[in-house]
C-alpha cells in the first residue's frame, strides 16, 4: 500500500523510472520502484492490498519482468485463461522485443539507490517457454543479470527444458523455481505439462549445477479424496530424495471469477466454497488440514522449516501459527 502523493519520477538514459513509498507487510515504509517507463516490461505487482480483514490474502508486492505472456501448457485452473480471455491469441505464447527488455532492465541496474529486488519472469508466462527459439531467453536474461550483483531474476516454470540453463556457467543472480503437484492432480488438470517426476529431475539437475532452486506446491486440493494426504507426502519424499530446496511455497486451489469464466474445464470449481479478496477458495478447515499435513510432515520427516504460503488469507496464517509479516515466499528474498 502506498502513502499519499509519493510517486516520483527519475530519468536514466532517457528512460523514466517511477517510485512510490510503500507500506510493507511488517508495517515499515520503503521507497520502491513502481515501474520502468510505461510499465510494459517492469512493473510492481500490487493487486493485493495490505490485509486488514481476516479474509484478505497476504501477498508481498514484487517486481514483474514481463518479457512475454502466455503459456504452452493447458492447466485447467490457470489464471492466465482469465487474464487473456479477451485476447485473440488467448494463452498462446507471445514474446516481447528483447531490446526493450534489455533497455528497461539495464536502466534499473544503472543506479544503486533502489533496494535489491527479485524480478519475477513467471507471473504472466512460463519462464522456460522461450527456450526453443534461436536465442533462448535464459541465455539472454541471466548474463544480463550477471553484470550486477544487487538484483536477481526468478524463473517460475512447469517445464523440464533446462538444457540451456545447464550450459550457463555464471548464474549467481538467477533463481529457478519449479511448480509441482501430486501425480494425480497433474495428470487430471495440468494438461500438456511434463510429468511431475520429470520436473523434479529437472529441479535436481539445476540444483546440482549450482542454481538457487525453489519449489512451489500450488494449487493444492484434496484429490483424490481417499488418499490426498498420502499423495502429497509422497510428493515431498520424491523431492527430498533428489535434493533439498532452498524454500518451499505452498498454496491451495483458488479461482478468480475471470479464470472460471475463461476456462472450458470447470470440474475443479466444485472444490471452491469460500470467498476472499482473491477469488473463491477451498473451505478454511480443508485448507488448514492440507497445509498442516505438509508443514508437519516436512518438519517431522525431513527436518525442514523453510515454508511459506502463497496468496493465503490473514486468518489462515494466524490459524497455522505463522507470522505473515515475516513472509519469505517464492517471489521475494
Amino acid at each position: 500500500m502506498e502513502t499519499q502523493n509519493t510517486r516520483k519520477r527519475h530519468k536514466l538514459g532517457g528512460i523514466s523510472i517511477f517510485t512510490k513509498e510503500y507500506e510493507l507487510l511488517d508495517g515499515h515504509k520503503k521507497r520502491l520502484v513502481q515501474q520502468v517507463a510505461d510499465g510494459s516490461i517492469i512493473k510492481r505487482f500490487e493487486k493485493t492490498p495490505l490485509p486488514t480483514k481476516s479474509s484478505d490474502v497476504v501477498c508481498p508486492h514484487f517486481l514483474e519482468l514481463k518479457w512475454a505472456y502466455g503459456c504452452p501448457f493447458n492447466c485447467a485452473w490457470c489464471y492466465l485463461k482469465g487474464t487473456f480471455r479477451f485476447l485473440e491469441t488467448k494463452t498462446k505464447p507471445i514474446f516481447k522485443d528483447r531490446e526493450k527488455v534489455r533497455l528497461h532492465t539495464e536502466a534499473l541496474f544503472d543506479t544503486a539507490q533502489y533496494p535489491k529486488e527479485i524480478f519475477n519472469t513467471g507471473e504472466l508466462a512460463d519462464s522456460l517457454m522461450g527456450e526453443n527459439v534461436k536465442k533462448p531467453f535464459s541465455t539472454f536474461i541471466i548474463p544480463l543479470f550477471e553484470k550486477q550483483n544487487q538484483h536477481k531474476v526468478l524463473f517460475l516454470t512447469k517445464s523440464d527444458n533446462i538444457k540451456h540453463l545447464l550450459k550457463i556457467e555464471d548464474h549467481k543472480q538467477a533463481i529457478i523455481s519449479f511448480s509441482l503437484n501430486t501425480r494425480e492432480n497433474a495428470e487430471r488438470w495440468e494438461i500438456g505439462a511434463p510429468p511431475v517426476a520429470k520436473r523434479i529431475e529437472a529441479a535436481k539437475a539445476v540444483y546440482e549445477a549450482g542454481y538457487e532452486t525453489r519449489i512451489r506446491i500450488d494449487p493444492m486440493l484434496p484429490f483424490p479424496e481417499s488418499k490426498w494426504k498420502e499423495s502429497y507426502k509422497g510428493l515431498i519424499d520424491q523431492i527430498f530424495s533428489k535434493f533439498t530446496p532452498e524454500r518451499i511455497t505452498i498454496g491451495s486451489l483458488r479461482g478468480l471469477q475471470s479464470t472460471i469464466n475463461g476456462t472450458t474445464d470447470t470440474s475443479w470449481v466444485e472444490y471452491l466454497s469460500e470467498w476472499s479478496n482473491w477469488g473463491r477458495k477451498i473451505e478454511l478447515n480443508f485448507r488448514y488440514d492440507m497445509y498442516s499435513t505438509i508443514i508437519n510432515y516436512l518438519k517431522d520427516e525431513h527436518n525442514y522449516k523453510n515454508v511459506a504460503l502463497c496468496k493465503e488469507t490473514k486468518e489462515m496464517w494466524k490459524t497455522l501459527g505463522m507470522d505473515y509479516k515475516k513472509i519469505k515466499c517464492n517471489c521475494v528474498w
